[in-house]
């Protein structure tokens, strides 16, 4: 089931175009990087998800409800972190939590206890917020977002100044989210950290989405470079050889040239134990992708 879909998503500021038809999608259970280089309209293009900047051309839909023609049907099932969460720091988590939750016709104590369960922090729910780590706060804001049982969670810098175990707490906790049937939403830079958690990723640079893929196949696309494990390299002779070491080596190829290699290798009697696909990382698919245009 589509949670969100954008269509043909634009939006100018004067005559300068921000966004150029941005399309995606996330589903149940999705966990989507959102990424691209600084000023690539990752940040725009979720406030306009939200509601919080007109949109100039095309359509937000969540759950079936155009954002600007049914914004509160739409948003109704929505939980957001945009950039870093704010509190009142003189007063306790739960105390920040019940405020928010007095906003909603619905949410109770039991809630406020559960999402505060969900994100790991009933040891501290009774502190004031002024005695919170970063990562604590980050933790809290997620709960926040939660109260009103959201199925879709959209995140904006969430592991900006989180320490590693900070970062682990919070790659967890989404994906035992998504897991239960939410979908996700997340911009980051922290490429490597995406990589480990997310299922798929819209590339955007520029204003445009240039690649829309699940993770694995991305970082498959325009690699075709192959290991090699074998028991002897040191007679052979095969063009572009890389990496060598006496028992294996790096070769970059076709695909269809793979059994060719092998037959070779087979002729020279040389033994074969492993042939591989090296996985590029995503920040080197993204690299490719977006023509080298870095992610400050």
């Amino acid at each position: 089931m589509v949670i969100l879909e954008c269509q043909d998503l634009e939006k100018r500021l004067g005559k300068k175009e921000i966004l150029k038809k941005v399309n995606l999608k996330v589903e149940e259970k999705d966990i989507l990087a959102f990424i691209g280089p600084n000023g690539a309209g990752k940040t725009t293009t979720i406030k306009l998800i939200l509601g919080l900047q007109n949109i100039n051309g095309g359509k937000v839909i969540i759950n079936g409800y155009d954002i600007e023609k049914d914004y509160v049907k739409a948003i109704s099932k929505v939980g957001s972190i945009v950039e870093n969460p704010e509190f009142y720091m003189y007063l306790t988590g739960y105390d920040n939590l019940k405020l928010v939750a007095n906003m909603y016709p619905n949410v109770k104590k039991d809630r406020i206890d559960e999402v505060v369960k969900i994100v790991g922090l009933e040891n501290r729910i009774n502190d004031k917020v002024s005695k919170y780590s970063l990562g604590m706060r980050q933790r809290l804001g997620i709960a926040r977002s939660l109260l009103a049982k959201p199925n879709l969670l959209i995140l904006d810098e969430p592991t900006n100044g989180l320490d590693p175990e900070g970062i682990k707490d919070l790659r967890n906790l989404l994906k035992k989210l998504a897991a239960e049937g939410m979908g996700i939403l997340i911009s980051s830079h922290n490429l490597a950290e995406l990589e480990s958690f997310c299922n798929k990723v819209c590339i955007i640079n520029n204003g445009m989405v240039i690649e829309t893929n699940d993770v694995k196949k991305l970082k498959h696309l325009n690699n075709n470079i192959y290991s090699f494990s074998v028991n002897d390299t040191r007679n052979l002779k095969i063009e572009n050889m890389e990496n060598v070491t006496d028992t294996s080596f790096i070769l970059k190829t076709s695909r269809e040239n793979i059994p060719k290699i092998i037959e070779k290798l087979i002729q020279d009697k040389v033994l074969i134990y492993e042939v591989k696909e090296i996985e590029m990382s995503l920040e080197e698919a993204f690299l490719l992708k977006a023509g080298g245009n870095k992610i400050d």
